[in-house]
C-alpha cells in the first residue's frame, strides 16, 4: 500500500512546494526504521499538499464573476486535509449587500444526502416545497434552494451541485433563478470533476 501510494504521489505531474518533498523522505525513512506512525504522519502531510496544490489548480478554472458580481481573490480560501474530507476551496465575489461564492469540497458529507433526495422520487416528492427544486446544470443533476428574506423582500438562492465524490456549492444574493441557471453554467464542472477526484 505504502510503495503504491508513493508512486502515486511521485507520479502526479503537480508541482508542490519543498514540504511535499520533506515529506516524502521523512515517510520513506520512517518506513525503513520501522517507525510507521511517523511514516504515516508524513504521507497525511503530503496528501494535505496535494489536495492544497490541486485546489489551487481548481481556482485557476473558477470564472473571473459570477453573473455581475467580480471576484475578490483575496478571500480566496484552498485547504486539504489529507484525511476524510480532503480538498475545500472557496472562492467569494462581490461586496455587501450582494455577494456570490462558490465552495468546493471532496468528500463531503453531505453527498450522501444530496445524491439520496435526488434520486429517489418518492422521498423527493414528499420533502419538496416551493423553495427547493431539482434542475439539471451542465447533465449534473442539482439542487436549487430558494430563501427570500420577508424583511427585505430579496431572494438568495444556493445551488447544490453534487459531481461524483465533489460537491460544488454556489451561492447569489439578491438574484434570480435565470441569473443562478446562468451563473452555474459559466462554471468548468468536467474540468473540475478531473482535477478534484
Amino acid at each position: 500500500m505504502y510503495k503504491l501510494v508513493i508512486a502515486l504521489l511521485l507520479g502526479s505531474q503537480i508541482v508542490v512546494a519543498q514540504e511535499f518533498d520533506k515529506n516524502i523522505s521523512t515517510a520513506r525513512s520512517s518506513y525503513a526504521s520501522g517507525n510507521l506512525q511517523d511514516s504515516r504522519f508524513a504521507m497525511e502531510q503530503m496528501l494535505r499538499d496535494l489536495d492544497i496544490a490541486i485546489g489551487k489548480e481548481v481556482l485557476k478554472l473558477l470564472p473571473a464573476k459570477v453573473g455581475t458580481l467580480s471576484v475578490n481573490d483575496k478571500e480566496d480560501n484552498v485547504t486539504g486535509t489529507g484525511g476524510y474530507v480532503g480538498l475545500y476551496v472557496s472562492r467569494q465575489y462581490g461586496a455587501d449587500p450582494k455577494r456570490g461564492s462558490i465552495e468546493i469540497i471532496n468528500n463531503s458529507p453531505l453527498i450522501s444526502s444530496i445524491n439520496a433526495i435526488l434520486s429517489m422520487p418518492v422521498i423527493g416528492g414528499m420533502m419538496r416545497d416551493e423553495n427547493q427544486k431539482i434542475i439539471r446544470v451542465q447533465g449534473y443533476k442539482s439542487i436549487l434552494n430558494k430563501q427570500v428574506n420577508t424583511e427585505t423582500g430579496k431572494t438568495n438562492y444556493e445551488l447544490q451541485i453534487p459531481m461524483n465524490n465533489t460537491l460544488l456549492t454556489l451561492k447569489m444574493d439578491d438574484a434570480t433563478e435565470t441569473e443562478m441557471t446562468n451563473a452555474a453554467n459559466t462554471i468548468p464542472l468536467a474540468k473540475i470533476v478531473q482535477i478534484a477526484q
